[in-house]
């Protein structure tokens, strides 16, 4: 197979052209929810905005009260969106990278890393603890730290490197605990951003985060052939010229520049980058041509869903959507795993 096939992923899918009509419906289908999601966002809170006045302020806007208020619930929205399609696409990537259906943006502490820089950093009383420039050395000396360890004297397998991504994602996790714990000043700012938000971030976080994740999404996307390969397992992609290291060094740090600066933006939100791979394999099956760009606008979809339900449910108070979606994602988790045992 040629260096061009390899790249566009042909022969990866039987049939692939016979499903492609079906799969842009899907997609056309998934962009329509987003955009009604998007307009919910926008009027959706304790003071509710019909549609149309929400539609009117998008296009038309004026000096009335409800113009004020949507105005005021875009950059929540945006961040939603950015946040959505970050995590999503860095779930899809890991799950190709190490061939683990169960594999979260996290696992190569990736999180946690960009947790305790930003520990470390509110610890020491740094200025702007929770930017995107403290979460970003943190989570790229994790992930140098478990591919160092995955890779001992040898290649590093994609076992290896969960292995070694749940050794350094426990020892940041008790780093962070003991610090939070013994400083209360820290135990404050971080019990409030761990749990995951988009209420109440200062809108400049999105321009700060905005081109960590624009390149982090390209560069994922870029490497969509390349995940195809991969997933046939190390051998076939080396005889098929794909550059096994170099592809999962270049997925690694796809990963950690979505998932920082979406961690940094808005706290650690969980099982998005598990829970919507799962649901977006089960249209477009394994072939990463199709399983990221849905996942690009499946990911928003979710974290929207999700900040949406939180306002409705505890209304006038909010749910942050952190807690939301982890609920949504532990059952996903179970059907994960009773679906990998029924194929074992």
């Amino acid at each position: 197979m040629t260096a061009t096939a390899l790249s566009t992923g042909a022969g990866f899918t039987p049939g692939a052209r016979r499903r492609t009509p079906r799969l842009l419906v899907g997609l056309g289908i998934t962009t329509l929810l987003l955009v009604v999601l998007i307009l919910l966002s926008l009027a959706v809170g304790n003071k509710y905005i019909p549609l149309p006045d929400v539609w009117n302020a998008l296009f038309e806007p004026g000096d009335s009260y409800a113009d004020a208020v949507i105005a005021s619930r875009v950059p929540r929205t945006v961040l939603g969106l950015l946040v959505g399609a970050a995590l999503a696409v860095a779930g899809g990537v890991m799950q190709g990278l190490t061939r683990n259906p169960l594999a979260d943006p996290g696992l190569f502490g990736v999180n946690t890393g960009a947790a305790a820089a930003i520990v470390t950093a509110t610890a020491l009383g740094v200025s702007g603890a929770t930017s995107v420039w403290v979460a970003l050395p943190g989570a790229f000396l994790a992930v140098i730290v478990v591919y160092l360890l995955g890779s001992g004297r040898g290649r590093a397998t994609p076992v290896r490197l969960v292995l070694a991504g749940v050794v350094v994602s426990s020892v940041l996790a008790a780093y962070i605990q003991a610090v939070s714990l013994s400083l209360p000043k820290v135990f404050d700012a971080y019990r409030f951003w761990v749990i995951g938000s988009l209420a109440g971030r200062d809108p400049q976080l999105i321009f700060e985060v905005l081109p960590f994740i624009l390149v982090g999404l390209l560069l994922a996307l870029a490497l969509c052939g390349l995940l195809n390969a991969l997933a046939l397992g190390d051998d076939t992609a080396r005889a098929l010229g794909a550059h096994v290291g170099r592809t999962r060094i270049l997925g690694a740090v796809a990963t950690t520049l979505l998932c920082a600066a979406a961690t940094a933006a808005v706290g650690p939100i969980l099982f998005v980058g598990l829970a919507v791979p799962h649901i977006v394999r089960t249209l477009t099956g394994a072939d990463h041509r199709w399983l990221l760009p849905y996942c690009l606008v499946a990911g928003p979809a979710l974290i929207l869903a999700a900040d949406i339900l939180g306002r409705i449910l505890v209304s006038p108070a909010e749910l942050m959507v952190g807690v939301v979606t982890a609920f949504v994602g532990g059952p996903i988790l179970i059907l994960a795993v009773r679906r990998m045992k029924a194929t074992a």
